[in-house]
């Protein structure tokens, strides 16, 4: 199939996204890899048992806290893609005898990312993704986020006692790193108050301090044209460095991560948290005072329709800048994620689409 045509059925909206996202990383790239369909299936396979062995260990703690004979305990989070790409880069370039060291480090790496989303659950006391299945009052779904995140946090650190001090030192730094960014969001919410309220210099403010922030991480993966991106240094902090860190691990550890490829995985996560969470989330980060790349230029622009195209625009921005690192990278599982993360976006859920309805 040529390019043009695999374009065409990308954006057949009757297809599967999983279909689309294919089709539409082989009209961008003009790679074709069929083994990472293979590829796909199998990671999926080995995370979905790594999590189930997981959440296998928090039921059994939460059947002795509730004096319960069995608990079923599921988790909702979307922070695992990236330690499944990692998982899958890593297959493809290593000899059969390492995989299951890429293995144990990914499992280290995916408990790591649980605890971290436990842990910024339970501080903004948010635990409707924690779910059980008996009936649990308020101070109930309290105590199953703290026995879930308070096993995840011995899991990762009996983990780190078994890697180099260079990849624990890293884990603790981006852990470090991403906390001091929360302890930012109360003035976040300042200048976007001081904004709605008309206050003079506020908006420059937000376009000084959040917009285009200067990034000053050194160690941060990004090329000098990538360094420019509008919202990149909040939100590398906000989302990107947890994932700078983790693929900074693998690389401690001694395996193969690529620069082009974590700059794939950063830049995609900043992109996601754009085109899904934070248009998603719009009306309600609105209402609550939250400021986000979203809000950020529904206060900037001078229209709606304005708005609506600057975000549509900056988050393919991120998404491109994704998938031609991924293509670098020589990884087009992580080119085909991006796809589907293009696919997925709901921008006709924002304010300003004159689109005919």
């Amino acid at each position: 199939m040529g390019r043009s045509p695999a374009g065409w059925l990308a954006r057949r909206d009757r297809l599967p996204t999983s279909a689309r996202a294919v089709f539409g990383y082989y009209a961008k790239s003009g790679v074709f890899d069929y083994r990472s369909l293979r590829l796909k299936r199998r990671v999926d396979g080995e995370v979905e048992a790594m999590l189930a062995d997981v959440f296998g260990d928090i039921e059994e703690a939460l059947a002795a806290e509730f004096g319960l004979e069995y608990v079923d305990f599921s988790y909702e989070t979307k922070l695992l893609l990236p330690a499944k790409l990692a998982l899958g880069y890593l297959y493809r370039r290593l000899p059969a005898d390492e995989h299951a060291r890429a293995e144990s480090l990914t499992r280290l790496a995916i408990i790591a990312l649980l605890d971290g989303d436990m842990r910024d659950a339970r501080n903004d006391a948010e635990f409707e993704d924690f779910e059980v299945d008996f009936v649990v009052d308020e101070a109930d779904r309290r105590r199953v986020a703290k026995v879930a995140q308070e096993l995840m946090e011995t899991y990762v650190q009996a983990g780190l006692v078994d890697v180099p001090d260079s990849a624990r030192e890293t884990y603790e730094w981006a852990v470090t790193r991403s906390e001091r960014h929360q302890e930012r969001d109360e003035r976040y919410r300042e200048l976007m108050d001081a904004a709605r309220a008309g206050e003079e210099g506020a908006l420059e403010t937000i376009r000084s301090e959040y917009k285009f922030a200067p990034l000053d991480e050194p160690r941060a993966p990004f090329t000098d044209d990538e360094g420019d991106l509008p919202y990149l240094a909040s939100q590398y902090y906000r989302v990107g460095i947890i994932y700078d860190g983790m693929l900074d691990m693998y690389r401690d550890v001694g395996f193969p991560i690529d620069e082009s490829f974590q700059r794939a995985i950063v830049l995609a996560i900043v992109g996601a948290q754009i085109w899904l969470d934070d248009i998603e989330d719009y009306h309600l980060d609105m209402r609550a005072g939250q400021l986000t790349p979203v809000t950020a230029e529904y206060l900037l622009a001078a229209d709606e329709q304005a708005a609506r195209a600057a975000v549509v625009d900056l988050s393919h921005r991120y998404l491109d800048l994704a998938r031609t690192a991924a293509t670098a990278a020589d990884s087009p599982l992580t080119g085909i994620a991006v796809e589907y993360i293009r696919h997925e976006g709901r921008p006709d859920r924002l304010p300003g689409d004159t689109r005919p309805t």
